[in-house]
């Protein structure tokens, strides 16, 4: 049961994480382009945060890829 569990867990912040890179590409956010000798690339992370209704349920699992 608590391999399943965690499985389920992933898969929903799977999803939350394929709409923000959806989302990212859909709004042309990011330009991918070659690095200029010198410089160093910015790093990014996963931000995650669960939404919840009035009634405590939860309404949304919300990914954001934010740079370092």
């Amino acid at each position: 049961i608590q391999y399943i569990t965690k499985r389920l867990k992933n898969e929903v912040w799977e999803k939350s994480m394929d709409d923000e890179i959806d989302a990212i590409e859909k709004n042309q956010t990011w330009e991918l382009m070659d690095l200029p000798k010198g410089k160093d690339m910015i790093g990014v992370k996963w931000v995650y945060k669960t939404k919840y209704n009035a009634d405590g349920k939860v309404q949304k699992h919300k990914a954001r890829l934010v740079a370092r």
